[in-house]
């Protein structure tokens, strides 16, 4: 039940910071898809440089925080149902271009984070 309780809380609060940063980016970038788009890749990102440090490296009790934070913070706030909605939405309206690019730099760019991720992790710990 503890577990539970940990990935609740953390999906709570990565639901918020994921409302909070598709609104900062769409405002950056007059295009709130692409603040879904980075939600996903800094997502990606920090799921990277976490698998390493909660995972691979981290002896203990850090284990436990992993469901916290792996599966309930960055599972709030990264949201594949909404990219699908956003990628969706670019080809109603007709933007074909902008909807590809969209959807396929998402995926590609979320790989290529969550990678990036990992790897910087183990160059700086060693």
């Amino acid at each position: 039940m503890e577990k539970i309780a940990l990935i609740a809380a953390g999906g709570a609060a990565g639901a918020v910071l994921r409302y909070l940063s598709v609104g900062w980016m769409g405002r950056l970038s007059g295009e709130i898809a692409f603040g879904t788009m980075f939600v996903n890749v800094a997502g990606s990102f920090l799921m990277g440089v976490l698998a390493v440090l909660m995972i691979d490296r981290m002896p203990g009790e850090v284990h436990r925080l992993a469901p916290l934070v792996m599966t309930g913070l960055l599972g709030g706030f990264t949201t594949f149902s909404a990219y699908s909605l956003d990628a969706l939405r670019l080809f109603e309206d007709g933007r074909t271009a902008a909807a590809l690019g969209y959807a396929g730099g998402s995926v590609l760019l979320s790989v290529g984070a969550l990678a990036l991720g990992l790897v910087l992790t183990r160059t700086v710990l060693g």
